[in-house]
């Protein structure tokens, strides 16, 4: 029995796994963003999965991360550059302990719920312009910038 629990502990957490944890969060939708999923409370991402499906990541605070990277090393790791620096952390699905990744994703979920709704973005063929003004272009906007 010892050796059946060990092999269960030892089974690496697959993407859909991750999947579940972020969708067992009440109102946690999933979205994408990048070409990737990511979960979304109140609009805002609080955990993705990457498009190799073999990382994930939670958006949790710098302490919150430096508790988890103390605590689980093969797991956890922060993600690149000014994203981990503010809590982004990714998670090596093959190494995750999952009551480690659902306590960190109630964590980036609880975070997320405690900020205010997103606001809508207005994309950039819907935004207003004067009427009878030029569609901007990348190369328009380089010319109107370089002209001054």
């Amino acid at each position: 029995m010892r050796l059946l629990r060990r092999m269960q502990y030892a089974a690496p957490m697959t993407a859909d796994e991750f999947r579940d944890i972020a969708l067992s969060m009440p109102d946690a939708i999933e979205g994408a963003h990048m070409r990737h999923p990511d979960f979304r409370v109140n609009g805002r991402i609080f955990a993705s999965i990457h498009s190799n499906d073999s990382r994930g990541m939670i958006k949790l605070g710098p302490e919150e991360q430096a508790a988890l990277l103390r605590e689980h090393r093969a797991t956890f790791t922060p993600s690149a550059g000014a994203w981990g620096r503010q809590g982004c952390t990714d998670v090596l699905l093959g190494a995750a302990d999952q009551r480690a990744v659902r306590t960190a994703m109630l964590l980036a979920w609880e975070r997320t719920t405690a900020l205010p709704p997103a606001r809508t973005r207005k994309s950039a063929a819907n935004s207003k312009r004067r009427p009878g003004a030029p569609k901007a272009t990348a190369g328009t906007a380089r010319r109107r910038s370089s002209a001054k």
